[in-house]
């Protein structure tokens, strides 16, 4: 084994240098007591305990033996130092030695499973990869191919037997990703606390796609596009595109400034709608709006269950119908719709409620307004559309 070649290998240096550190005894009696005789030596325990020599420090110093002693201490350390060979250096009387990279390279080769997740914890991949986690974000991110994926770490353990994280696993094998098993240590620290169900996915990041005011959506019936502003909670933002896909919207486009990028979390709360979903972003709302109306879309937005007097009608969203393309307005969690948005708007929409509502309570979280306008309107524009395809 390379363990007991490199253990053998510093057990020939410590004796090495234990020879070395003997100098006096090696060369003979200093100057100062040549003149005795071997029996004066032997009565004399002074002599003696000079003999032992076990430490040349303490011994007599002569100059032509101390120049002796430090030709060989440099021609050992020339030579170890070529070798890549440090002698051994007692650090106190816990016995820690310093050995060379080459000695421990060659310890830590009888260790596979320790040089084996030093390898999966820091694979070579970009810098700019994030970490994608829970069973359907990491599978659909799998299967969309939108993403580059560079490795699947699973928790170590009865976890990796469950059949949602086996079939993960088969699908990264599937696609030739390297498969890795950690600790939930590892995994918790990964996704930053997040719920991982025991799996997560090294992959690049997903982006926002480049809108195009020109383009139109070629989806079966009248369409219908859902259009965020400020959106900046994660978790309203994965709930929306959720319920927007579940649903049958045919686009989301969401502002670039002031909201949330598609992150992880995002993809977490989406439950992997996000990996599927095609998301678009717009520097300016405002002006591809316009542009829409020209080419005869109209634009309804939302307000709360209490509207402050407008100009622009307001109407429930359980009497509007839905009977040209038309883009839905959702606006901020705290805010809702700007003032430049509002004045593009044709109508306004909102949620009648079901009892008097006390002070501070006038509407609802965003994404489950979102979830309520999208199935009213278009749950009665397929209605309709199936009227008049019928003969």
């Amino acid at each position: 084994m390379w363990l007991s070649s490199s253990t053998h290998q510093h057990k020939f240096v410590l004796d090495w240098c234990r020879k070395l550190s003997r100098p006096v005894s090696s060369m003979g009696p200093p100057a100062e007591t040549s003149h005795l005789s071997p029996e004066d030596r032997n009565r004399d325990p002074a002599v003696k305990r000079r003999h032992r020599g076990s430490n040349p420090s303490t011994a007599p110093h002569h100059p032509a033996v101390a120049e002796r002693t430090a030709g060989r201490k440099k021609s050992f350390k020339d030579k170890s130092s070529k070798n890549d060979i440090l002698p051994p250096q007692n650090h106190g009387r816990g016995g820690v030695f310093k050995v060379s990279s080459e000695l421990r390279k060659l310890s830590l080769e009888d260790f596979p499973a320790d040089k084996e997740t030093k390898r999966q914890l820091r694979p070579k991949q970009e810098d700019t990869a994030e970490v994608v986690f829970g069973i359907a974000p990491c599978l659909l991110a799998l299967t969309q191919g939108r993403r580059k994926v560079y490795q699947l770490l699973v928790k170590d353990g009865e976890t990796s037997l469950r059949a949602s994280v086996l079939s993960v696993c088969e699908e990264a094998h599937r696609r030739g990703v390297q498969v890795s098993r950690v600790s939930k240590k590892d995994l918790d620290k990964m996704s930053s606390a997040g719920v991982h169900q025991g799996v997560c996915l090294r992959a690049s990041p997903l982006n926002f796609l480049t809108f195009d005011s020109e383009s139109n959506t070629s989806g079966h019936g009248i369409p219908l596009w859902l259009v965020l502003e400020r959106i900046q909670d994660p978790m309203n933002l994965g709930a929306i595109l959720r319920s927007a896909y579940f649903l049958g919207v045919d686009r989301v486009i969401s502002s670039l400034r002031h909201s949330c990028p598609l992150s992880p979390v995002v993809s977490k709360a989406s439950s992997g709608v996000m990996e599927a979903m095609r998301v678009y972003g717009c520097d300016s709302l405002e002006d591809m709006l316009r542009t829409k109306v020209k080419q005869g879309w109209q634009v309804v937005g939302t307000v709360g269950a209490d509207p402050e007097e407008s100009r622009i009608p307001v109407a429930s969203c359980s009497d509007f119908q839905v009977t040209r393309p038309t883009m839905l307005l959702m606006g901020s969690e705290g805010e809702g719709l700007s003032g430049k948005l509002l004045s593009v708007c044709q109508t306004l929409l909102t949620i009648p409620t079901g009892r008097d509502l006390a002070p501070g309570i006038e509407s609802l979280n965003v994404s489950v307004a979102a979830g309520i306008m999208l199935h009213s309107l278009l749950t009665k524009s397929r209605c309709l559309s199936q009227k008049e395809s019928r003969p």
